[in-house]
């Protein structure tokens, strides 16, 4: 669920500038791996697949505890060999991490926290992905492109239960009033989030 919500708004926000603007990028976009949101200030997460329904969530929110906290809080203790290590240290060593989660088996897990430590940013980073009301709001509005509630809810149902295709998604969108919708971007964007399994 949390990839479809997340992977949606991705796609409603595809450009083929913004494909090309590799480094220094920012809003909510899906690549080769994985989906990204980063708002070039206090917030960056990213969501990969890892294979055979594996997937690895991390990022930091300026509300988080566990950057600063002491004694240091080991992010990668208890992890499985398969997420990625020597990315996720040099994110870690220079101190641009803020939690790291993982999820396999159908169930989500992270290294323990000391009692002390109650935020770790992911419900302040993710919560806009999480919460269908919000997710609907977002793509919804002036900037995402669906033309009424009723069409919000048609394009959120579609991705949620995969079956989003390029027609479906661009009959229940429209330009947004300050730009022309990328469809090629989009298109692209859809099928790499993979929200068509049909």
């Amino acid at each position: 669920m949390l990839w479809a919500r997340w992977a949606l708004i991705a796609v409603l926000e595809a450009t083929a500038q913004g494909e090309r603007e590799v480094r220094h990028r920012t809003g909510t976009w899906v690549d080769g791996e994985g989906l990204h949101l980063d708002d070039s200030g206090c917030t960056w997460w990213g969501f990969s697949p890892r294979g055979e329904g594996r997937y690895v969530l991390s990022g930091e929110d300026e509300s988080s505890g566990v950057k600063w906290h002491e004694p240091p809080v080991d992010l990668l203790a208890g992890a499985p060999g398969w997420l990625p290590h020597d990315r996720l240290k040099d994110l870690l060593s220079g101190y641009e991490l803020g939690c790291v989660y993982w999820y396999e088996n159908g169930a989500w897990a992270r290294a323990a926290y000391p009692g002390t430590l109650d935020d770790d940013g992911l419900d302040c980073g993710t919560s806009r992905f999480t919460d269908r009301t919000d997710v609907l709001h977002t793509i919804a509005d002036e900037e995402h492109g669906a033309t009424s509630a009723g069409d919000a809810e048609d394009l959120l149902a579609h991705a949620e239960n995969y079956r989003l295709t390029p027609e479906l998604l661009m009959s229940l969108t429209a330009d947004p009033d300050w730009r022309q919708r990328d469809r090629p971007a989009m298109t692209r964007a859809l099928e790499r989030a993979g929200l068509n399994r049909a």
